[in-house]
């Protein structure tokens, strides 16, 4: 799997050398493909993003709890994007109910 494009920006932000944050990257989808297997899968590149950021905070010498650091963003951009798929589901939910009501009470006046 190819680097993902954000990772210069965060070995940046995290004050890691460039090829260290490549060597977390790699060893992070690594341990990611021993989970989850499928190689192609949205899990796995969760996973390896997770893993990653956690690997750079530990290189960093951050502690997750105290300081900036990126973890609270890729949260943040996880829970925006499952937001609109959310979204789409409860619009589809009820457009079904809605259609079923309206075809039920056809067969009612029929």
């Amino acid at each position: 799997m190819k680097a993902p494009k954000l990772l210069p920006w965060i070995a940046k932000r995290a004050g890691v050398h460039e090829a260290v944050a490549l060597k977390l990257w790699r060893r992070a989808t690594g341990e990611a493909a021993m989970i989850v297997g499928n190689h192609d899968s949205s899990d796995f590149f969760r996973l390896s993003i997770e893993r990653f950021i956690s690997l750079v905070e530990t290189e960093a010498g951050r502690c997750p709890l105290t300081g900036s650091n990126v973890t609270w963003m890729w949260r943040h951009q996880a829970r925006i994007a499952s937001l609109s798929l959310t979204a789409a589901e409860s619009t589809y939910r009820l457009w079904r109910n809605n259609w079923e009501n309206f075809v039920s009470n056809q067969k009612k006046a029929a």
